[in-house]
């Protein structure tokens, strides 16, 4: 029975952490061919720039989706679905003829993309012991940056030789490759179980709204603390390829530097989830968040080569390191009987209030210079950050369990 109850455990982490890595990865592909789009169809790095907005724009209505799916019916089944419909949507943009159904396709992708999270999280960490939650939080949340670092991987290795043999076009065998998570699908299907506390918490929907009406306020501040978090990751990495193409780095150089700073996002999101298992929730994202604003002039590739990758390296450690905490701290704060969609749609409509980061990013750096702009408007949103951190509740160690 105990070696069951593990298996079980380990096949949930496993099945909510893949299929974010897997579509993490897909997101940053266009961050890292953002240049070889605009060329292909003729169009500037702000307009391609807006499809980035548009995909963080559409999260919410995943979330809507397939949190309200995962509710009903069980967590496994809708993130099957998911994650099939992220794969074949990445297949597509790879095949699109022009830039107005490229921006189609990454607004299907981003409600895909809004889907996964929520499901995905809820059904891992009701599996995960109270006294683990922030470590495996960590462990969960970093898949994003192993998405990344993946991602970056290809540009370095598969997109040269595909450029070669397709000159103009590497870019669309990129998105091909995105087609792989689809096989995910298989093994959530054949190994993952039904999360116990969604047994125990189902209802009907009378008290389905009931329960949502009740906690409006704690979800209003979990969409402004999404918010600022999400100011926080996609002002940090999204338009960051293009910093460094703007200074001078070469595509190579730009690739080895993503994987460095993935390397600490990795590690920042299991040190701060650890950390906060043992200090608190909001004090690990609090110190993470402070901390970064130290590292930001290096990140910023002002000073030198050897600085820019210790900045590199460090920021994200950081700014991973708080995310960690995200997926244990707001499930830990939503209502049992509605976990499947209240996280995962207060993350994605904070995600919608910060799409417009990457497009302002890029206006301002074209205005003025990606590092004036990028730094200064970093500086701000890890300030502002770190009140709404403060001001919020807290809920260490709560059971995801009914207690009889």
């Amino acid at each position: 029975m105990f070696t069951a109850e593990r298996r079980d455990q380990r096949n949930a982490v496993v099945a909510g952490f893949l299929g974010w890595t897997l579509d993490a990865f897909d997101f940053f592909i266009l961050t890292l061919v953002l240049d070889d789009i605009a060329a292909a169809f003729g169009k500037t790095r702000p307009q391609v720039a807006l499809a980035i907005t548009l995909t963080l724009a559409m999260r919410p209505l995943g979330a809507i989706v397939f949190g309200l799916m995962a509710d009903r019916y069980g967590r496994r089944l809708p993130l099957m679905l998911n994650v099939i419909f992220y794969a074949v949507i990445s297949v597509l943009c790879g095949l699109a003829p022009s830039y107005g159904v490229f921006l189609l396709l990454r607004m299907l992708f981003g409600v895909g993309m809004g889907g996964e999270w929520g499901v995905g999280a809820s059904l891992a960490l009701e599996f995960a012991p109270p006294r683990l939650r922030g470590v495996l939080s960590g462990f969960l949340q970093e898949g994003y940056a192993i998405g990344n670092l993946l991602a970056a991987l290809a540009f370095r290795t598969i997109y040269p030789v595909a450029n070669a043999h397709y000159p103009g076009n590497g870019w669309r065998i990129m998105f091909f490759i995105g087609g792989l998570p689809a096989l995910l699908s298989l093994f959530i299907r054949a190994r993952v179980k039904e999360s116990p506390a969604w047994h125990e918490h189902r209802t009907d929907w009378v008290t389905y709204r009931r329960v949502l009406v009740q906690h409006l306020r704690r979800f209003l501040y979990l969409v402004l603390l999404m918010a600022m978090m999400n100011f926080v990751s996609h002002g940090t990495q999204d338009m960051y390829p293009t910093l460094l193409a703007t200074i001078g780095y070469s595509k190579a150089r730009i690739a080895d530097l993503t994987m460095i700073s993935m390397v600490g996002a990795m590690l920042g999101g299991l040190v701060f989830g650890y950390y906060s298992d043992r200090r608190g929730r909001r004090r690990a994202m609090i110190t993470a968040c402070t901390c970064a604003v130290f590292v930001l002039p290096f990140w910023i590739a002002g000073v030198g080569a050897l600085t820019t990758i210790a900045g590199v390296f460090m920021m994200q450690f950081f700014v991973q390191g708080a995310w960690g905490v995200i997926p244990a701290h707001i499930n830990e704060l939503s209502p049992g009987a509605i976990r499947g969609f209240f996280p995962g749609f207060a993350y994605q409509l904070g995600v919608l209030c910060a799409s417009s980061i990457p497009y302002i990013e890029s206006a301002l750096g074209e205005l003025f210079t990606y590092r004036q702009s990028m730094g200064l408007l970093m500086t701000v949103v890890f300030i502002v950050a770190v009140a709404v951190i403060a001001a919020g509740p807290e809920a260490r160690g709560a059971s995801f369990r009914k207690i009889s």
